[in-house]
């Protein structure tokens, strides 16, 4: 009986779809939405019956089954609408359990925007562990830094030789006055964020103690902010 009812449903959507087609004629309803339905219902009544069936004479087992489903969908609704605020959370709590200066990527709310914050050092200094080149660095932020600059071992590591530069350009630091030479990275990312095509120095073999992610990177993302043990950065 019940296959016979769930073919009847199919058969008449089917011809509500011919019949009608996309024209609204029925309460508003098109025949390829009625068609729709219809398969819903009889989808629905071939289920309930099966499962009725299985649960037949075993009240308490399908009482206990429905509930234990309904939590389950429940808290997938709960966790679909508080998908914010618990991303937060884990982020919240593997920036507390990274080593400091690994990027932890973020939400910003908007496709195609990427964000990541970096917890302070125990210094009270952030460092930002970057790619450059393709190669892991270090980089020391300091806004009081006008470029990027590689100390020479990070500069060798990705792919520049120290002893061919021409080092004649004074600069001052966090770290003190050092002479650089200048050279062009093709691309540095912290996490997601990429900034291609880079001015960059090179210090001077002796002068530097950490390289630098300077304010010439800082200032082609679309924002970055220090707020207490953190630094957010947003890329451009």
């Amino acid at each position: 009986m019940i296959l016979w009812v769930c073919l009847t449903l199919l058969l008449l959507g089917g011809i509500s779809a011919v019949a009608i087609g996309n024209t609204a004629a029925v309460m508003g309803l098109t025949g390829d939405m009625i068609a729709g339905i219809a398969a819903s219902l009889a989808l629905l009544i071939f289920l309930g019956s099966s499962i009725l069936g299985d649960y037949r004479g075993h009240l308490t087992t399908a009482a206990r089954d429905m509930i234990i489903w309904g939590g389950l969908a429940l808290l997938l609704v709960i966790g679909y609408t508080f998908r914010d605020e618990a991303s937060y959370i884990v982020n919240r709590v593997a920036g507390e359990l990274l080593p400091p200066g690994r990027p932890i990527t973020v939400s910003t709310g908007t496709r195609g925007l990427h964000a990541v914050r970096i917890r302070q050092r125990s210094d009270r200094h952030f460092i930002a562990r970057s790619r450059i080149n393709g190669t892991n660095i270090i980089l020391l932020v300091d806004t009081g830094a006008s470029t990027v600059v590689l100390k020479p071992a990070d500069a060798r590591s990705v792919g520049i030789d120290p002893s061919r530069l021409s080092y004649t350009i004074p600069v001052n630091t966090a770290n003190g006055a050092a002479f650089t030479a200048s050279v062009r990275l093709n691309e540095v990312s912290i996490g997601p964020i990429v900034i291609r095509d880079i001015e960059a120095l090179v210090a001077k073999p002796g002068t530097l103690k950490e390289s630098l992610l300077g304010m010439n990177f800082l200032r082609r993302l679309r924002s970055y902010e220090f707020a207490g043990e953190f630094l957010t950065l947003r890329g451009p």
